[in-house]
């Protein structure tokens, strides 16, 4: 069952089945600046699962609009995990399988699922 989207700015989620779907509208080069921004959403307007014990798979998709900004991805999956660790996992030591990747897209955002690993 997927469920409607939560949040008005910059970061929306919503649940699809057992995923959790993050997106981030617009980019920077400062890998940091996500995980303050996602965390402040978690912390203040998620309501949605638990966090949950078991392995994990989390998927981050940044999508750029024309050349793609100088960004480490390792950086950027850093802050991300960091900013969802204990809402939706209680620790980023339970994340069994991370796929980072950029692409060329429509706009400018980045893009996170996170589901139990099955």
């Amino acid at each position: 069952m997927t469920t409607g989207w939560i949040g008005a700015g910059k970061v929306r989620a919503r649940e699809n089945g057992d995923a959790v779907e993050i997106t981030v509208d617009g980019l920077t080069t400062q890998a940091k600046y996500y995980k303050p921004l996602i965390y402040e959403f978690m912390r203040k307007e998620w309501r949605g699962a638990r966090p949950s014990w078991g392995d994990h798979v989390v998927e981050i998709r940044m999508e750029h609009v024309g050349e793609p900004p100088i960004m480490d991805l390792d950086n950027l999956a850093k802050a991300i995990l960091d900013a969802i660790k204990g809402y939706l996992f209680h620790d980023d030591a339970q994340v069994a399988r991370l796929i980072v990747e950029r692409f060329e897209g429509e706009r400018e955002r980045i893009m996170v699922r996170s589901f139990p690993r099955r």
